[in-house]
């Protein structure tokens, strides 16, 4: 091995600590030993030197001792909320246990004087923790959870009852004495209110931040390089249990370390830096959970984070109190995830080492359920709400923030059709494709596309929307950069304008064709005339141009989606199979919007059942489906003309009373006795009995 040869003071540091250990009969001289080790000296906080040796080579050979550390949170947790407490430090705590004869020389170290090994555990070795964690545990096990915790050589003696705490502290003495563990007098405190443990100051309030973390960030002034920002975020990891909305608030110093661009502390940082100053002046003191006590997590998203507080609720008139705070940080792809899947990020969420999985196991000791809060009742939330973006507060999707909207058109020899891409803010995606039913060139398709998609966003209730096309023609007619130069351009250059002010915000953007592919396939997929292929966006009809009929109306006739996945077609229908009023929705939508229900109590407990599959927008009601769109819910004389639209209409092809309902299904129209009335429907059509009349039964054998 390699003879490090050490400076004149270290060397004396290390003679000096030789002497003393050799004196108090921990280590030996010994000869020819089968492994050998350099010591490694430390300057200390005091200026003194921490002399320790470096067995890596030895603990590269030594298996792994897997004996369980404490879970720090729950130890600091358990000794929050007591009226007294005590804390002790064992003196030399490794060197107290001894080491057997035969492993002895395997901790042999050298020195300019000689060759030495240790008579006890040292410090350095890989299994030294948990060997000495195993003693402790064997040592308290009877006080362990109750009046004591320990972690290591970190122990405390917690009551609380103030009368009970010297019999708490003469039990751990006794153990002590029964193993013959000394303490060391000078990082020992007795029958004191606070004090830290593991890093947490614990008092019968709770769980405070350590003083000395916090003035570490109070006392540091704006870094000026990278590496400072680094000494920045490191610290102020330490303090994301009590720091509110971590994430948002450091996301600043996160973004300056992104990437290898040239360091600029701007004024963007300085702000966070100074704004977060300002929130540890005041750090918050966090609460003690209690043993089968209901916890609550609320959850929040921003942008660029998501964020979650763990709560105690009301108890009595104790206000709730928070328990803990958690951020994270969204990467670039989950910035593109949906709000609820954002959301689950927070409750579960992975890392590299450990997935999904492995959190499974943690959660499955919880008995967690998923209430929606209807209100906030505390300050606490109070706090956690209004850090939140003005703009993420209270704010319905549709206007928080755009909407954007992909349209495209195709025309060929075999028909024209468009494809329309609506994405909401919150990331949920709706896709249309039109077929027009009326001889248009591309550039008509174009505006069609754009129209339909605009008629689309202001029904659904957008007030920001951001469209996107591959048409240079359409892009530069609408911004006044080109001219129309026909009479039937310059009209569709009309409409668009009329429907743009009907939003708050409308813009449109040209985009190259590669960025606009979804559109481009959907458009392509109603324009094809393979009637083979299979379909799983439902293809309608434009059946008249824009500029003929008007902005207000557009007559759409639904096709046959042609093929579609097995899972989809073998879709069990609703047995509601049971007479109905003249209109059934109205019950439901009343209780939707009003909360409106029946006297008779099993008649409203009904109505709340079956109304958790439906909702309103804009007045009408839809019915949610498994893994469709939302179906428009009609009634009377509006289900018998989509019956016969469906059954005999330019698209239909008289098919069974099943099939029917199923095709109307599809088509996104829902009432609640739909196989009955299409089986009866089918049953009575002339056409489809004269066809059958056509081709005489099969002759029995």
């Amino acid at each position: 091995m390699l003879i490090i040869t050490l400076g004149h003071d270290r060397a004396q540091a290390v003679n000096d600590e030789v002497e003393r250990l050799s004196k108090a009969g921990s280590i030996v001289e010994v000869r020819y030993p089968g492994w050998l080790a350099n010591p490694v000296v430390v300057k200390k906080k005091n200026g003194k030197w921490r002399v320790c040796v470096d067995f890596t080579d030895l603990n590269k050979a030594c298996p792994k001792d897997s004996y369980p550390f404490p879970h720090i949170d729950r130890l600091v947790e358990a000794t929050a909320g007591n009226e007294l407490l005590s804390f002790m430090d064992a003196f030399s705590g490794y060197n107290q246990i001894q080491m057997h004869p035969d492993d002895r020389e395997k901790t042999a170290f050298i020195i300019d004087r000689g060759t030495y090994c240790y008579k006890v555990m040292a410090f350095g070795l890989k299994n030294a923790g948990a060997t000495y964690q195993r003693l402790v545990n064997k040592m308290f096990a009877e006080q362990l959870g109750s009046t004591m915790e320990v972690y290591i050589d970190d122990m405390l003696v917690n009551s609380q009852r103030v009368e009970d705490h010297i019999g708490h502290l003469s039990t751990c003495f006794d153990s002590l004495n029964k193993h013959g563990m000394k303490l060391n007098p000078t990082k020992c405190t007795f029958v004191v209110t606070s004090g830290e443990f593991l890093g947490y100051i614990v008092t019968k309030r709770g769980i405070e931040a350590n003083p000395k973390k916090i003035a570490a960030v109070l006392e540091l002034p704006s870094p000026k390089t990278t590496r400072k920002v680094q000494r920045l975020t490191g610290r102020i990891a330490a303090l994301n249990r009590f720091i509110l909305r971590s994430t948002d608030k450091c996301l600043p110093f996160y973004q300056l370390l992104q990437g290898n661009k040239r360091f600029e502390w701007d004024s963007k940082c300085e702000e966070a830096f100074q704004e977060l100053k300002l929130y540890l002046s005041t750090p918050p003191v966090l609460s003690k959970p209690e043993p089968g006590e209901t916890l609550y997590l609320y959850i929040s998203v921003s942008r660029s984070a998501v964020s979650g507080v763990l709560i105690r609720e009301d108890r009595g008139d104790q206000k709730p109190k928070p328990i803990f705070y958690v951020s994270k940080t969204l990467d670039d792809t989950e910035t593109r995830y949906p709000t609820l899947k954002k959301l689950a990020l927070v409750v579960v969420t992975p890392t590299q080492s450990g997935r999904i999985a492995k959190w499974a196991v943690e959660l499955s000791e919880y008995d967690i359920e998923y209430r929606n809060r209807t209100c906030e009742k505390s300050q606490v939330l109070a706090d956690f709400l209004i850090e939140l973006p003005p703009d993420m507060i209270g704010a319905d999707p549709n206007v928080r923030e755009s909407w954007t909207l992909h349209v495209d058109g195709s025309s060929s020899r075999n028909g024209s059709g468009i494809g329309i891409r609506l994405e909401s803010p919150t990331g949920e995606i709706l896709e249309q494709s039109f077929r027009l039913a009326f001889p248009a060139s591309n550039n008509e398709a174009e505006y069609e596309a754009l129209i339909a998609g605009m008629r689309l966003a202001k029904e659904i209730g957008a007030k920001k929307l951001q469209a996107y096309c591959d048409s240079q023609l359409v892009a530069n007619q609408f911004s006044g950069e080109y001219v129309a130069k026909n009479d039937r351009m310059d009209a569709y250059l009309k409409v668009v304008p009329s429907l743009g002010s009907r939003v708050r915000h409308f813009r449109l953007t040209k985009i190259p064709r590669s960025d606009n592919s979804s559109a481009d396939a959907l458009a392509a997929l109603s324009s094809t005339s393979d009637p083979d292929l299979r379909r799983v966006i439902p293809v309608e009809s434009i059946g008249m141009p824009s500029i003929d009929i008007g902005e207000t109306s557009m007559a759409i006739v639904t096709l046959e989606p042609g093929v579609d996945d097995a899972e989809e077609m073998n879709e069990p229908m609703d047995p509601e199979q049971v007479l109905l009023p003249d209109d059934w929705r109205e019950e439901i939508r009343d209780y939707i919007h009003d909360g409106k229900v029946p006297t008779d109590r099993w008649a409203a407990r009904r109505l709340k059942a079956k109304s958790a599959y439906y909702m309103v927008l804009d007045g009408n009601l839809f019915r949610r489906s498994a893994s469709g769109p939302l179906m428009i819910c009609v009634s009377g004389s509006e289900s018998r003309l989509v019956m016969e639209e469906t059954h005999s209409g330019a698209g239909g092809n008289h098919s069974g009373g099943r099939a029917l309902a199923m095709k109307i299904k599809k088509n996104g129209h829902f009432w609640p006795t739909m196989i009955a009335d299409c089986e009866a429907f089918a049953s009575k059509c002339e056409p489809c009995h004269n066809m059958r009349r056509s081709y005489p039964d099969r002759p029995r054998n």
